[in-house]
Order: structure tokens, then sequence, then C-alpha cells
């Protein structure tokens, strides 16, 4: 056993010790299915905190040859899978972390030699009988071993990136990197499975790749790997139950990231750190810091603070994510910086429809964290600080006051196109932003006979607010939303719902520029 090939069990083991494990080994299910085939090289990106290194581990445990996988992996999912025994502790794993590499060396000619050099001395250690025909080139050596035991070799990368987002304008050095990582794994006899991880897909260098021997599994498309990207909602739904904390609430919290495979996927670090502390709270900021954030979005490629602003208030935007060049420098479009920033976790990604938005509350108060400082966005921290007040004038059926708080809305997020009551809606979200602490804010609610614009879902923790129901009119009177709110019986959805229910008709006249506001009780 070395430091880097066949490093054993010990931290993985220390994951399946800890207080929270969720298991996750049904993930080798997959991996084994790619062993030996033209698909043994995947390539998996996940944000921060999604988990990345503990599936390292856990893979790096199950192929070792000098570990015991059977007593190890008792009781999880991948032991009551047929394969198990096929493919369990066969190889030769090497397991590499590239940013301890980068962080003991100055240039990445220096990174490739410190690297071969560390897994030519574990391959001599354990194979000292071998000869091999170059003591110093490590995929000849690997090619000599092979030869001689016809063992093959699953080599485990995490942090591969980390060259991308440390030296990301050296494209020099990444290209050497790059090329590197071709030579030792492309198209070699040698390799049972590649598994690369880290935070970005494969750089692209125009329409080619240096790695275009391998499948991505990205948070733009996870494919069948979804349900390892986070936490699944019926592993969430276990551990509130088992920590009595409200599921509901964890959902406003953390969920947020959609895949066709997996429809809720949760920040699981975030979870673990809400079970532990039992309370809801922005735990990001223990991985990230909102200047990441804010690096992005101050570029202000064109249309991208629109979008923000649009998505603070809940909306979702399409996106052309095919210009996007796998790294943090190339820019050319607002699409560009929402793609990477996808990629980072701070945007959900839908594939079929094309569009991003901000995930879950906890990502949401980043934006606003982000937003806090410049005159840039002055506009938008005014709206957002102006939040509570309306809130509170909607509790206290205070219409006039609902209404000058919504005009002020609109006269300081005026570059979002107000023409029609889709654009109305988009104000009023943001407008009403603070209410995200307490409610599950739907649009187009299905009720009685339709849809009604905006519906405000306290979430059993605030079971004492009030529900809201609102209608939106342009350039008709607020009377007349009130009335289609009553017609078609959109506060009927709502017939179960013990609490207080508040409907509230917002208009717009377009000849006078003015808002409109009523506000009335709804009694069944």
């Amino acid at each position: 056993m070395g430091i880097y090939l066949n490093p054993g069990a010990e931290k993985f083991r220390m994951a399946l010790h800890s207080k929270i494990y969720v298991d996750k080994t049904a993930m080798l299910a997959l991996l084994n299915e790619q062993l030996n085939t033209e698909g043994r090289y995947v390539c998996v990106s996940r944000p921060r905190r999604f988990g990345k290194s503990m599936a390292a581990n856990m893979i790096a445990a199950y192929y070792d040859r000098t570990v015991d996988g059977a007593a190890l992996f008792q009781g999880c999912q991948i032991a009551a899978d047929a394969a198990f025994d096929a493919f369990r502790n066969r190889f030769d794993v090497l397991q590499l972390n590239m940013q301890e590499f980068l962080s003991r060396t100055s240039d990445m000619t220096e990174l490739l030699r410190l690297l071969q050099r560390s897994v030519l001395w574990d391959l001599r250690q354990v194979y000292p009988d071998i000869a091999l025909f170059d003591e110093q080139d490590v995929v000849r050596s690997m090619q000599d071993i092979y030869q001689a035991t016809r063992r093959k070799f699953v080599i485990v990368i995490d942090e591969w990136d980390c060259i991308f987002r440390e030296y990301p304008h050296d494209t020099a050095a990444q290209r050497e990197y790059l090329d590197f990582l071709r030579d030792w794994l492309k198209d070699k006899a040698y390799i049972g499975l590649a598994y690369m991880t880290g935070i970005l897909p494969i750089k692209k260098y125009g329409t080619h790749s240096a790695l275009n021997m391998f499948t991505e599994y990205s948070m733009e498309n996870p494919r069948n790997f979804a349900s390892f990207v986070g936490f699944t909602e019926d592993e969430v739904e276990e551990l509130c139950a088992k920590y009595d904390m409200d599921f509901a609430e964890c959902r406003a919290w953390y969920d947020g990231y959609c895949f066709p495979e997996a429809a809720h996927i949760y920040s699981p670090k975030s979870v673990v750190e809400a079970m532990l502390s039992h309370r809801y709270d922005a735990y990001w900021n223990s991985t990230e810091t909102y200047e990441a954030l804010k690096v992005y979005i101050d570029l202000n490629e064109a249309g991208l603070r629109d979008a923000i602003v649009q998505m603070m208030g809940g909306a979702s935007i399409p996106i052309d994510t095919t210009t996007f060049q796998n790294d943090m420098t190339t820019f050319t479009s607002a699409d560009d910086v929402m793609t990477l920033l996808v990629h980072l976790g701070y945007l959900g990604y839908d594939i079929d429809r094309g569009e991003v938005f901000i995930p879950n509350n906890e990502v949401r108060r980043e934006y606003v964290t982000a937003t806090k400082h410049g005159e840039e966005w002055r506009i938008i921290s005014d709206t957002l600080k102006a939040s509570d007040d309306l809130l509170a004038a909607v509790f206290e059926k205070d219409a006039t006051a609902v209404a000058a708080g919504v005009e002020k809305a609109h006269l300081e997020t005026s570059q979002i196109q107000y023409n029609d009551e889709n654009a109305l809606s988009n104000t009023l979200s943001l407008a009403f932003y603070s209410a995200r602490r307490f409610y599950n804010i739907v649009r187009e609610l299905p009720a009685g006979k339709g849809f009604a614009d905006l519906a405000f879902l306290p979430r059993p923790q605030h079971a004492e607010k009030p529900a809201l129901v609102i209608e939106l009119k342009w350039d008709k009177a607020a009377e007349t939303a009130i009335r289609q709110i009553k017609e078609k019986e959109y506060a009927g959805a709502l017939a179960d719902y013990a609490g207080e229910v508040l409907l509230v008709g917002v208009s717009y006249d377009k000849k006078t520029r003015q808002h409109e506001a009523v506000i009335e009780e709804w009694r069944q």
C-alpha cells in the first residue's frame, strides 16, 4: 500500500463513521458498467460542498485490491448489487488530488515532474521485481507493469481542474497539463477506469478538447448520475424525520437543483450542517464567500444584470450554454457567465426548458449579499430593503401603502421591460423578496377555474402568517383583479388551509403610470 497507489480505505471509512452518512454507493454499480469498455473515461463535475471528494474516496476504496471491501461495504447499497463481488478490490488504484501537487509547486513543469516522481516511487515499491524500460517514464512504466501482471489500473483524480481555477490566464500551462493527461490516459490498455472530478467541465480549445475520450456528467447534464449530484428528496426527508426538522423548510432552503432524472436535488453540505446544528441558515459561506459570486455578476455582460434582477424575483431566464469555454476567463456574453454560475452552483439549470434560475433561499441570500455594495446595484439593494415594509403593509391591509411600495419597486427596477402582466409579476416578486423567509411563492397556482398569478403559501414553521392570493391586472382596475379571484375561485385552492387568507389585487394604468391595490380577507 502506497501514498497514491492503493492508498487503502481510511478516508472513506471516516465518512462511513460520520454522524451523518448518506449512502451513495449505488454509484459504483454505474461505474462497474463502464469498466473495461470504451466508456471507461468518466468526468464528474460538481460545485464545492457537493461530496466530490467523498465519492472519490469511495471509488478508490471499492476497487483497491488491498482493501477488504466485503467487510467495508457490508450493509451498503452496492453490496446488494449482482456485480458487487465481480469488480470489488480487483485493481491497482492510483488516487491523486491535483490541488496537493499544485500547492507544492510553482509552475506546471514542476507540478508534472513531482506528480510523475510520486507515482513512480509507489510503483517501484509495490513492483520491485518488474523490469522497467525507463524508470523515469510513468506511461511506459505502467505499460510494463500491466504487461507483466495483466492487472489494470483504476485512476481517480480529484480537483482535476484546479489548474484552470488557480491559473486562469496561463493557457500554456493549461495546454501542457491537458497534453500530459491525454498522453497518460487516452487509449491505454492499462486503464480499467479513469474517473476525474472537479468543478469545471473539460476545457475546450475551439471546437476540440484534448480529453475528448471522457464522457462528462456535469451540472448542465448529469445524466444517469443525477441522483448522486447531491441528496435526493427521499434522503433529505428521512434526515428531517430523524433530526426532527421541518421538511418543507428544508426544501425552501436547500432544494432547487433539478434534472430530468432527479427532480429534487439538495445541497448536501448545507443539509448536514442544518441537521447537526438543528437550525436552518445559510451555510454557503463556510466554503465560499460572496466575493466569488460578485466578481462574475459585476462583469455585467450584456443583459446580465437585468437577468440577475429577474431571477432574484423568482423568474427563470432562457440561456444558451453552448458557447461557454469551460474556464473562468473567456466570457463573450451573459450566457457564458450564467453557465459558469451553473457549474459553481449559484444557478440551477433546467435542460428541458433551457432556462436558469436561483435554486433556493440559501443561494438567493448570496445574491442579496453580493448586491449590497456598489452604486451599480444600489437600486436593487434599496428595493430589497423596502421589501419588509411592503409585506407589513399587506398584513395590515393597507392598500395605499402596498400600491406605493409596488410603485417604488417599479421605478427602482425600471430595467425590467414593463409592458405586460408578466413584467408586473417580475417586479412584484422582487418587491416581495423578504416574503421568501416565510412563504413558498408559486406563480400561476392551479386553482378553481384557472390559475392565480401569484400565491404566497406559508410554510409550516410560519403558519401564523396569512396566505396570499395575488392577481395582477395590466391597464385594468385592481377591483377587477379581486373580482376575478372570487369568480374563478382561486382561493378555493386553499380551502384546506386553516389560517387567514388575503386576496390582493394589484393593477397598473399605463396612461397614468400609477399602481393601485385592493386587499380583502377571504371568507368561505
